[in-house]
């Protein structure tokens, strides 16, 4: 056997043998579910309850942030011929994401009771409907993992899981607007170069939801259907939401319609302030014949810390999921044209609450992945 085959198969062993830690690593991503009963325990047991309370965004936001740094980075790709067709058939990979739907729908209600016993404060009680929104939030990252397969239990959980955070556009608005549009003014999720988070929030809120709407009216108007009726998805995901909400009112009264509402804000809010630092500032070129150039690997900010990807179910890895959509969150792939966040996600969802210290970070380096053509940023 010569040395470049013990090589060979030494690497593909070394690769299998990560693979297969990276897999069972995807179990973290469960840890949103259980973190609310834990930070609740451990707030009981201490007398700091109302503290505890405030637990989920001081882990995602300040204790992630951290032992990302700490666990460093990640930039294995699996094998697309011995390891992609393994990987896609393995049924652990979807009993996650669909378990993870199940387990939220569990943990929304048991929040609700947790917070109608009359335990917190009222700033615990803030605390709390904050912590099960960023929850939710996570939750809206397990959804569009499932929105975007073909299987119909998975889009019909991910439309589900949508609908319990009032966000149920998002299944039309992302699939059939964002992905056409990514990176160009037309996208109302792609911030631009030099906008701050706050100009970025209300537009992407109110043209979303529209154009979820009109793209479906547009599905349905090439059908010959009617906008308003049975077919219209929108309504029957909506409906879900609002069936929800008479169900917490009537359960708990307003304070249940306030908490569905509250942690549907706050859901939704984490998920559009994602948006915002995914493709800030990364424009498709406009070719001469007028069009957009091709979605690829360059128009997406990426990031390979190994924590938030597993967390995450990989979506980091976001330039190759919008390269390549309907690839599963275990075969996403690193590339190394794809720009560079300095920092994970969470770490970035810091930054970008503060627009000075944001735009000191990451505008050079817009400015230097448009340099020669800087007529781009004002695109």
């Amino acid at each position: 056997m010569s040395t470049r085959s013990i090589g060979f198969n030494s690497e593909s062993a070394r690769r299998k043998v990560l693979l297969t830690l990276k897999k069972y690593s995807y179990l973290i991503a469960m840890v949103p579910l259980i973190l609310p009963p834990l930070l609740l325990a451990a707030g009981q047991a201490t007398d700091l309850l109302n503290v505890f309370a405030w637990g989920v965004p001081v882990v995602v936001f300040g204790i992630i942030p951290v032992l990302d740094m700490l666990l460093g980075k990640d930039s294995l790709n699996p094998d697309e011929k011995t390891d992609v067709p393994v990987m896609n058939g393995e049924a652990f990979y979807r009993v996650i994401t669909l378990g993870w739907v199940a387990g939220f729908a569990v943990l929304l209600v048991w929040g609700m009771a947790t917070l109608a016993s009359g335990i917190f404060s009222v700033a615990g009680g803030l605390g709390w409907v904050v912590s099960i929104g960023i929850v939710g939030g996570l939750g809206i990252n397990v959804a569009h993992e499932l929105i975007h397969k073909d299987d119909r239990l998975e889009t019909w959980a991910g439309g589900f899981l949508l609908s319990l955070v009032c966000y149920a556009g998002f299944k039309v608005e992302h699939l059939r607007g964002h992905h056409v549009h990514v990176s160009t003014p037309e996208d109302a999720s792609s911030s631009r170069y030099n906008q701050s988070l706050y100009q970025f929030l209300p537009q992407a809120y109110v043209r979303n939801f529209l154009n979820a709407w009109k793209l479906e009216a547009q599905r349905l108007q090439r059908k010959g259907h009617k906008a308003l009726s049975w077919r219209n998805e929108l309504i029957w995901w909506y409906s879900i939401s609002a069936l929800v909400g008479i169900g917490f009112t009537l359960a708990f009264g307003w304070f249940g319609a306030a908490f569905f509402l509250g942690q549907s804000f706050f859901a939704f809010t984490l998920l559009e302030i994602v948006n915002y630092l995914e493709h800030y500032g990364l424009h498709r070129r406009k070719l001469d014949n007028g069009r957009y150039e091709r979605t690829t690997p360059e128009h997406s900010w990426n990031s390979n810390y190994f924590l938030t990807n597993v967390f995450l179910f990989q979506l980091q890895r976001h330039s190759d999921h919008h390269a390549f959509a309907k690839r599963r969150y275990q075969v996403l792939r690193h590339h190394d044209i794809a720009p560079q966040l300095p920092a994970g996600y969470s770490a970035m969802i810091v930054l970008a609450m503060v627009p000075p210290l944001w735009k000191r970070v990451m505008n050079p380096r817009v400015e230097a992945y448009y340099r020669g053509e800087e007529h781009q940023l004002a695109s």
